[in-house]
């Protein structure tokens, strides 16, 4: 651990003004002068760091950080009333604690004291740009979701929802999914085919990963790429093929041609977890019961099938977000009578503009956050098992 210390004033007042100058061009731009809300945010920054380093120190931290928070809330709801009250009272918690955790460098009290100034910048400037990534693939839902409450048929922010008016917000698109016999058979649709689908990835899948698992098996390296191919190759290119295809042999337009492509989706999900999982495997277990007498299906559903279920399972949630989500395949084999949930947005969005597309985009959001927790869960488990983690 290092010991923190006071930095140079020049330093403080610096990376907090460019920091400020930051916050201040988003600001300033939403005013309408975007240069002045540079240097009016640096400006007010830097003086804010000064003061805390030069005359409050740590003796007086709570006191500067609970007054910097009480200034930014005030100067917020002056600037834009509740949203902007919820704005500056994060702003200025952030800038409170973030004055003294540069000031004080606190920055490196974590980190090994051996570490040179570029190494430490390094360090923090990697996680800027790990979470500006998260940030850019997190914001479109975070879009989404609020957008689903609009009280009015619009895809974009009302004056009242930014007010945080409460007449702004409805559960009027909920209703409309739940009411509507369109929205209602693509579900029910959706629920037929993705379950159905996600049982054949997971069998073959299954199947396919232990058999590869094999080191006598012939070609199996070829064999393990042309399996996960769906994966690589670009998916319209797999949905024309399986259009010609299916065309030939009659499946075009029906409920077991669906279920079959999304199967041959799933599937390369289920090889690969399964056969991460089958990495640590013990295989003298097998061995083992076979002495004991035990056949082969025995074996497989008695001792191995408990030892690499949470890579199965795993893989079967993946192959469920794959048919539950996918849209291009079903529109080249599919017919109006299996329109699916992903289909329906994909017309409404092009034919009807329906902001009901938000209300179920934010439903698939959440079933799919709900799946990859549990895929979390299972992998920390599998570890668990495997010895690999110590949680």
């Amino acid at each position: 651990m290092t010991e923190t210390r006071t930095m140079p004033y020049g330093f403080t007042c610096g990376v907090v003004g460019a920091a400020g100058a930051f916050f201040g061009l988003f600001v300033g731009t939403a005013q309408g002068s975007g240069l002045a809300g540079i240097v009016i945010g640096a400006l007010i920054c830097a003086g804010l760091a000064y003061a805390a380093m030069a005359y409050m120190g740590t003796a007086q931290e709570r006191t500067f950080k609970w007054g910097v928070l009480a200034l930014f809330a005030l100067a917020g709801l002056l600037i834009g009333w509740l949203p902007g009250l919820v704005v500056g009272t994060l702003f200025g918690w952030f800038l409170g604690w973030f004055i003294y955790w540069i000031g004080r460098c606190r920055y490196r009290a974590k980190l090994p004291p051996y570490l040179t100034g570029g190494q430490v910048l390094w360090h923090y400037a990697f996680r800027m740009i790990c979470g500006a990534i998260f940030v850019f693939l997190i914001t479109p839902i975070l879009v989404v979701m609020p957008l689903s409450f609009n009280a009015e048929n619009f895809f974009t922010f009302t004056p009242e929802m930014l007010a945080f008016d409460p007449a702004g917000y409805s559960l009027k698109h909920y209703r409309d999914f739940f009411q509507s016999s369109e929205w209602q058979q693509a579900l029910k649709n959706s629920l037929i085919i993705a379950p159905i689908a996600t049982l054949l990835a997971v069998t073959f899948g299954t199947l396919a990963a232990i058999g590869l698992s094999q080191p006598h098996v012939p070609g199996r390296q070829v064999i393990m790429a042309i399996l996960i191919s769906p994966m690589i190759v670009p998916l319209i290119i797999s949905a024309a093929g399986m259009y010609f295809f299916y065309s030939r042999v009659g499946l075009q337009g029906t409920y077991l041609g669906v279920i079959l492509a999304h199967a041959a989706l799933g599937i390369p999900f289920v090889i690969i977890t399964v056969t991460a999982t089958l990495v640590g495997f013990d295989r003298s277990l097998t061995r083992a019961a076979a002495n004991m007498g035990a056949n082969p299906v025995t074996t497989f559903f008695r001792v191995q099938m408990p030892l690499i279920l949470p890579g199965v399972i795993s893989g079967g949630l993946f192959a469920f977000i794959t048919s539950f989500d996918e849209v291009v395949i079903v529109l080249f084999v599919g017919s109006a009578n299996q329109q699916t949930l992903p289909w329906q947005m994909f017309t409404g969005l092009r034919e009807q503009i329906s902001p009901t597309i938000l209300a179920v985009a934010t439903i698939l959001v959440g079933i799919s956050i709900a799946l990859l927790s549990t895929v979390e869960v299972l992998r920390r488990r599998n570890e668990r098992m495997r010895g690999m983690s110590p949680g």
